[in-house]
């Protein structure tokens, strides 16, 4: 048990105030991911969230629709559908794609980036529509 004026070293990270620079990464990360996000440890999270986040998708000129479009592109070119899965979800529960949508984009990248990544692209965003639907009738 502590006193007022003691506090773990868990307790002091948690209520220290997160710099500016990573607290714009937090919001953003928030923000394209549609839950709250919190402070990581380590390097990887400190660049992901500070350069990836608190300064390429906070950029002026795109959109995070914009961004996301282009970005799930980009992962579906490079075969990754596992973090294209994540953006999908995301896109789907911040409103700025719908189902329909989602499927379009699977056709089109076909002709893009192959078939067989469009096919795989198109079959997860087939359970990501159906995860999503039965989230929202949840609800």
């Amino acid at each position: 048990m502590t006193t007022a004026d003691e506090t773990t070293a868990d307790e002091t990270s948690a209520n220290e105030t997160t710099d500016p620079r990573r607290q714009k990464g937090l919001d953003m990360m928030s923000k394209v991911y549609g839950w709250e996000m919190s402070d990581g440890p380590g390097d990887f999270f400190a660049h992901t969230c500070d350069q990836v986040f608190g300064e390429v998708w906070t950029r002026e000129g795109l959109s995070i629709r914009d961004r996301r479009l282009l970005l799930l592109g980009a992962l579906a070119a490079g075969g990754q559908i596992d973090v294209a899965e994540i953006q999908a979800g995301a896109a789907l529960t911040n409103d700025e794609l719908t189902p329909e949508q989602l499927e379009e984009i699977a056709l089109f990248l076909c002709y893009y980036v192959g078939w067989p990544l469009g096919t795989k692209m198109n079959f997860m965003f087939g359970q990501v529509i159906a995860k999503h639907r039965a989230a929202q009738q949840q609800r």
